[in-house]
């Protein structure tokens, strides 16, 4: 007989990042206080569940997101790299504005193809490199849940590679908001359903923008 196994694909919360900058993978970026509050509505929204592992992305936000997760359910935090923010060649810019990267002539050239991107690391290995992750928890986890704690770009990557839809997409119309759950559903190793919650609804209103990633 199959059994069903889900692994939750949480996006961090929100991130004090004053000058609004691209953060990406670069460290000291911490959870604001409202991110801090959106991580324990995640944790107390997980707290029911049959979980029996939390994985981490190395970054600073994810590990704090993934704190009280972790803590709810008496469980150590595992870090995996492969859930880690895409990389990005504009990581430590301002994006927008009329000082911000886009508008400089010299950025221009990595601009050229928005369907690898030739900006950063390609939707398809992003995608790739979450799935196998995700593989690995349902195989550790069968009959059980796990927490992957990530960022939007590869949760939402990933979830594109799922349900077979083209990778290039338009970053204003992911469904992947603030510590909100895409929660994979296996019966067995088949994909049963994809199943999108937000514990953090009425925070994510709150949230600065820019404040995401």
């Amino acid at each position: 007989m199959s059994e069903r196994t889900v692994v939750h694909l949480l996006r961090h919360g929100e991130v004090f990042n004053p000058t609004g900058v691209l953060y990406g993978r670069l460290p000291d970026f911490h959870l604001s206080d409202l991110g801090v509050e959106m991580a324990q509505r995640a944790a107390d929204a997980l707290a029911d569940r049959d979980v029996t592992a939390v994985w981490s992305s190395p970054l600073d936000r994810a590990r704090e997101t993934s704190a009280p997760v972790a803590a709810s359910h008496g469980l150590d935090i595992r870090i995996d790299d492969r859930i880690i923010e895409a990389d990005n060649v504009f990581e430590g810019t301002r994006m927008g504005g009329s000082q911000g990267a886009l508008r400089q002539p010299k950025n221009w050239k990595h601009l050229r193809d928005p369907f690898t991107p030739s900006w950063g690391e390609p939707y398809v290995d992003v995608a790739a490199r979450v799935q196998a992750a995700v593989s690995d928890a349902r195989d550790q986890n069968r009959g059980h849940e796990a927490v992957l704690v990530s960022h939007q770009l590869p949760v939402w990557s990933a979830r594109l590679a799922y349900e077979d839809r083209k990778l290039w997409h338009d970053p204003r119309k992911r469904q992947c908001n603030l510590a909100s759950l895409t929660s994979l559903v296996f019966d067995g190793d088949r994909l049963q359903a994809i199943v999108y919650t937000e514990p953090s609804a009425d925070l994510v209103k709150k949230a600065k923008k820019g404040a995401g990633a």
